[in-house]
């Protein structure tokens, strides 16, 4: 017996002395960051793309979303470590570069001596992914940027030397882009007359107003087209959310409206066909209805009626609003996008003031507004 215990503990140590050492797991390789940046020519010409150098660890993103060329910029993506400061440089012979911009911020410029065509920068490589990261190549003034105010509205600054992705086998929209700020600076002036714009912030609600943009690849925003959505919530993230896409023709006249209802899909309206939204307890909020003549009627439940036309036909060249059958206003905008202006001027057709003009100066590269006249204060 003692034999076969000895024998036992023999063979046990023998098999603990020479087990595999434990080798602990590897740490998890933790996630890349990304950043976009923008390379702003100083005078447009015909695409082209530069040269990156970036520090060890970092890398272009793969794609041609992700590298995009217009005649007036170039941008990038680049992926890596988190940090806060990464230099980049480029080069980009026999192109000056007038800016560089990263989100809503011109970074600062190194040019170097000897090489006229050659500049660095640092950019924060902080975003989560490269969607993330879309301001970086959007430009658009926030008029409104406050949802608790019931009526959350920007305006998009559509450049033609900006186009990219499938605006550039296309014709220039610049009829449609026109149109829709008009739409929008009328819609605006519906919903807070009639009460709708009220009634979504007493509920803790908010209408979105928005148009689309014609340089962001990643966000193929075609073909034109404009918002008036329902959100019943403070965040673009609320349940129930009604988002109504109004397509407009060479003559910005609304002609269809692919409405997305969360969890319910696409419904599609034409001329004549009333599109009713509802909040989450069933009340009917509002309802839309394409016009014969391409403008949109804005039916709240308890009335009046709000349609708005265009007085010759062509939507950019100014609207017409009636309530209730009778003239109430004319809008009239022009958005000079090369120098960061946007003019709107609105004529209440039951006064004999002139038209309220109101001027708008942002930043041309990244619609940043800097200055409203008349103050809104």
């Amino acid at each position: 017996m003692l034999r076969r215990w000895l024998t036992v503990l023999l063979a046990t140590a023998s098999v603990v002395a020479f087990a595999a050492p434990a080798v602990a797991a590897p740490d998890p390789v933790p996630a890349p960051n990304y950043a976009g940046f923008r390379l702003v020519k100083a005078i447009p010409g015909d695409p082209s793309t530069p040269e990156i150098t970036l520090p060890a660890g970092y890398e272009l993103v793969p794609g041609a979303q992700h590298q995009v060329a217009s005649r007036a910029e170039y941008y990038s993506f680049i992926r890596g470590p988190r940090s806060e400061a990464v230099t980049v440089t480029v080069d980009w012979p026999r192109t000056w570069i007038g800016s560089v911009i990263a989100t809503d911020t011109r970074l600062a410029v190194r040019r170097h001596a000897g090489a006229p065509y050659r500049v660095s920068f640092v950019v924060p490589v902080t975003w989560s992914t490269v969607n993330a990261n879309q301001p970086t190549v959007q430009v658009w003034s926030m008029l409104n940027d406050s949802t608790a105010s019931g009526v959350h509205w920007r305006i998009e600054h559509n450049d033609p030397d900006r186009v990219a992705g499938p605006w550039t086998s296309v014709p220039w929209p610049a009829v449609q882009a026109a149109s829709v700020i008009n739409y929008m600076i009328a819609t605006e002036a519906v919903l807070q007359d009639s009460g709708l714009a009220a009634e979504a912030r007493r509920k803790g609600h908010f209408f979105s107003l928005m148009g689309f943009e014609t340089n962001n690849v990643l966000h193929p925003d075609n073909p034109p087209h404009w918002h008036l959505a329902y959100y019943p919530g403070l965040t673009y993230g609320a349940a129930g959310a009604h988002v109504p896409h109004f397509w407009v023709d060479a003559q910005g006249k609304t002609f269809y409206n692919g409405m997305d209802i969360q969890g319910q899909g696409r419904s599609r309206f034409y001329a004549g066909d009333p599109a009713k939204i509802h909040d989450p307890s069933g009340a009917l909020v509002v309802t839309l209805t394409i016009r014969a003549d391409g403008g949109l009627d804005v039916d709240p439940p308890a009335g009046p009626r709000y349609s708005i036309t265009a007085p010759d036909g062509d939507f950019s060249h100014g609207v017409d609003v009636s309530r209730d059958g009778t003239p109430w206003r004319s809008v009239v905008s022009q958005d000079y996008v090369k120098i960061g202006v946007l003019v709107t001027q609105v004529k209440d057709h039951q006064t004999t003031q002139p038209h309220r003009t109101t001027v708008y100066r942002y930043d041309a590269l990244t619609g940043v507004l800097t200055d409203t006249w008349p103050s809104a204060g």
